[in-house]
């Protein structure tokens, strides 16, 4: 298995910052990243999004529904979101595209050609996710509640 070039890892990490607090008005504290399985624990929603072009992988926003719940309310004006519908997904599914495009346009900056497919969201309990390309690094981001937004980052370099 290869290692994932740090230097790939950052535009990731500046983008879902940058997205969660001009989106959702979220501040968020960068955590140690730290080399997982791609094992999540818990009631959770995953967002699994492809990387194509220079690198390739994938990467996967996991978070508990609860907080979930909280971002889509946040992204729809502050309406109260109880549980995820079909209305919360689509909203979650799009915060994950602003955070990849913005991540593969930083990417680009760099020389990089980098493309994303859609999101595909997975939830439930106790997932387990098989990862072949990589090394699996999870980047914690802090929520002010102590709730985590993961980004899990599966990517090497063609």
């Amino acid at each position: 298995m290869s290692v994932i070039n740090v230097e790939y890892i950052n535009p990731f990490i500046g983008a879902a910052q940058k997205i969660l607090k001009d989106v959702c008005q979220l501040e968020t504290k960068l955590q140690k990243p730290y080399l997982k399985d791609a094992e999540y624990e818990g009631d959770l929603l995953a967002v699994i999004i492809g990387v194509t072009g220079n690198i390739k992988g994938q990467v996967i926003l996991s978070l508990n529904i609860s907080t979930a719940c909280n971002i889509a309310s946040k992204m729809m004006m502050g309406m109260p979101v109880e549980e995820l519908n079909n209305m919360a997904k689509s909203a979650i599914s799009e915060l994950s595209n602003m955070i990849l495009g913005n991540a593969a346009t930083a990417l680009s900056e760099k020389g990089l050609t980098v493309d994303i497919t859609p999101p595909s969201i997975c939830l439930g309990k106790d997932m387990n996710i098989m990862v072949n390309h990589s090394k699996n690094i999870c980047v914690p981001l802090k929520f002010f509640d102590d709730s985590l937004f993961e980004i899990n980052i599966s990517i090497v370099e063609e």
